[in-house]
């Protein structure tokens, strides 16, 4: 078994049961190969980690996004607990070296499966909790998932996507941009952002993709007491 202390310190958690972490990375083809370890397969914890992960995620959205309806926080929290987002997790924090698995599953590339990695992420929330509890839990999945909390609340994320998302989740309907003055002396551009006749937001720039983003931008500064603005 690969070097539990490395893995403690990566994930910033110290447990008071190994057993627990040595249990959350059994994959059942090690356990099936292994009688003798005496050890249990993660998919039992895989199964209670699913749900605390999104709990906590759950839990995060709502406080974060006071503005987004419940498809909208369902939508987002979709995408933080899919296989892609789980499987990166694991490639941040090297989960595939630290796998338990069967000699055949290591021999088919088991350690970079999708399926196990993702597995073995929501084993080891799971196994946190039963560990440390939900405070525990918590902490730990935001270390774990920062940098795609970070997507998820616009950070690095462009406005134009983040409007579109909002647009649609609101309003039923994607927004679309249109150039309203042409570059002159100062070679500038004008976009506004419109759904039907509603304009949602105007910005300008020194291209149609600035002044677009800069629509876009304006628009989301006004889409929590959202009023539309009637072209004219």
């Amino acid at each position: 078994m690969a070097d539990l202390d490395s893995l403690q310190q990566t994930l910033g958690t110290r447990f008071n049961d190994t057993g627990l972490l040595k249990q959350a990375l059994a994959h059942s083809s090690y356990v099936n190969e292994c009688p003798e370890q005496t050890l249990s397969s993660n998919e039992r914890l895989e199964f209670l980690g699913d749900a605390v992960l999104g709990l906590v995620l759950a839990d995060r959205l709502y406080k974060d996004f006071p503005g987004l309806t419940e498809g909208g926080l369902t939508r987002r929290r979709a995408r933080l607990v899919c296989r892609d987002c789980l499987v990166r997790v694991a490639h941040d924090i090297g989960l595939g070296n630290y796998l338990c698995l069967g000699r055949g599953e290591a021999a088919s590339g088991g350690r970079s499966k999708p399926a196990n990695l993702a597995a073995a992420v929501e084993a080891i929330i799971a196994a946190i909790y039963l560990d440390q509890g939900l405070k525990g839990a918590t902490e730990a999945i935001f270390r774990l998932f920062r940098d795609e909390l970070i997507k998820s609340e616009g950070v690095g994320q462009d406005y134009k996507s983040r409007l579109q998302e909002l647009a649609q989740d609101r309003l039923q309907a994607t927004p679309a941009y249109v150039t309203v003055a042409s570059p002159g002396i100062e070679h500038r551009f004008t976009a506004e952002v419109r759904v039907d006749a509603s304009v949602l937001g105007r910005g300008t720039g020194g291209s149609k993709k600035e002044a677009e983003t800069a629509a876009a931008q304006d628009a989301l500064e006004h889409m929590e007491g959202f009023t539309p603005r009637r072209s004219v």
